[in-house]
């Protein structure tokens, strides 16, 4: 039977308190119980003067930005729409019915003023983290390594080309040392330093509207200018340290400042696991010194159709030497600047062998293999992939950085972004970040209240 519902009751009087609007188990509620917020006083005490006109309560500021990270608000502006007339955003904030909002431009003034130079979010990620470990919810011993392109409020179609000097690797050093030891245990004359030290450039693409972004180019249809947010998780789905780079930034290269990130924070962890993109000598020699496990894939050899796998020639380490699957010795000649060592075969026996279609295209008939000079680091890392412990780690990718990430993007609004410039990258990595984690904390330890 249809029915009407009459009597309008807008103008209808209550006597109600602003608790009673907000219900029970609203996550505002969770989070409130979850973190003591007045930590921040502390964390601020030094930005603030003395003297002059009494500020905004630098707590509401803060719990603005968990705000509009918790619940995927875009921008300051909408947040402060959004909390004239939401009861439960009030509640949070301590606001009454006629409580006066802030501007939306309050936060951003705020920034600029104090905590632009500061480390006043990283130290809320990890007050918040700490909070989380202390009640027992941090499984630090595995962590899960990754990262993700955030598009950058940057117009992919305005740049300019620049020619730029290569990013130098945190280990560059310590490669260079064991290529010359190597080059003289095969009785070749080590580099000189001038050899390492000439400068290898590259042109970019520079955005005019944020040039530290960086451009990325994923396939046909996405090219745009990006950041990258490297991330690290426990098995629990919390975030334990993030670094942002530019979006065309490799992830091999941040994965060692993350994990140290990690080790200074939190603990150092039993194992590391990262997908293919992490799985190079370097990478796996630090893992391994370190005395930590690393949990990476399996990777597909890169060799043509029709031709030998490298599998298929096989590593002598006694002779240090390759054989070749017709059985031909493959000698060491050399060691490149870039660290590997290179293995050539006879020409005159090659250029009859019935197997040359399927070794190489080389016009001289010569097959060259290379090694890493770290390369022992890889393939026992491709060993340690097939035990079981390893496997499971490995699996839990999907279940934990993985869905950050897509959590991250779905409801928190990580997948663009309106800031420029790395500082404030950062910052957006670290509200987001410890929002998921104060997120998850709160409803983790949520307990409601008993009715009477």
């Amino acid at each position: 039977m249809l029915s009407k519902n009459n009597p309008i009751q807008r103008d209808q009087l209550e006597m109600v308190a602003l608790d009673q609007l907000v219900p029970q188990e609203h996550l505002v509620r969770k989070m409130e119980a979850a973190l003591d917020f007045t930590f921040i006083y502390e964390l601020v005490k030094d930005v603030y003067s003395e003297v002059g006109r009494p500020s905004i309560d630098p707590v509401i500021l803060i719990k603005l930005t968990f705000i509009q990270y918790t619940f995927g608000i875009r921008s300051m502006r909408q947040t402060i729409a959004e909390v004239e007339t939401n009861m439960a955003y009030r509640w949070f904030l301590g606001y009454g019915f006629h409580d006066k909002v802030p501007h939306f431009s309050t936060f951003g003034k705020n920034y600029e003023r104090r905590f632009k130079d500061t480390d006043l979010f990283e130290q809320i990620f990890y007050r918040i983290l700490k909070t989380a470990a202390d009640k027992k919810l941090i499984s630090a011993e595995h962590v899960f390594i990754d990262s993700t392109h955030v598009k950058a409020s940057a117009n992919k179609h305005k740049f300019e080309k620049k020619v730029v000097r290569k990013e130098t690797r945190a280990y560059q050093e310590k490669l260079q040392e064991e290529i010359n030891l190597d080059r003289e245990d095969h009785g070749k004359k080590p580099f000189p330093p001038d050899k390492f030290d000439k400068e290898e450039s590259k042109e970019i693409k520079e955005s005019t509207t944020d040039p530290e972004s960086g451009y990325y180019v994923k396939d046909e249809r996405t090219k745009q200018f990006a950041y990258s947010f490297h991330a690290a998780s426990d098995r629990n789905g919390f975030v334990l340290g993030t670094i942002v780079t530019p979006g065309n930034t490799h992830d091999s290269l941040i994965l060692e400042p993350l994990v140290e990130q990690v080790i200074e924070k939190v603990g150092k962890p039993k194992a590391v696991a990262a997908d293919a993109a992490y799985k190079t000598p370097a990478i796996t020699k630090f893992l391994m010194e370190n005395e930590m496990t690393p949990a990476l894939p399996y990777t597909r050899p890169r060799t043509k159709d029709g031709f030998f796998r490298k599998y298929d020639y096989v590593y002598d380490e006694f002779y240090d030497c390759y054989l070749c699957p017709a059985g031909e010795i493959l000698k060491y000649s050399t060691t490149t600047k870039e660290g590997y060592r290179e293995y050539k075969s006879p020409k005159h026996i090659c250029a009859t062998c019935p197997f040359l279609a399927q070794c190489t295209e080389s016009k001289d008939h010569q097959k060259v293999v290379t090694r890493h000079i770290w390369q022992e680091y890889v393939e026992e890392t491709d060993h340690l992939r097939h035990k079981q412990e390893v496997k499971e780690i490995y699996a839990k990718r999907k279940e934990t950085i993985e869905r950050v990430f897509a959590d991250a993007k779905e409801k928190h609004g990580m997948r663009w972004t309106t800031l420029r410039g790395l500082k404030k990258l950062s910052m957006q990595a670290m509200l987001t970040f410890a929002a998921l984690n104060l997120k998850k904390m709160a409803n983790w330890t949520w307990r409601s209240p008993v009715m009477a």
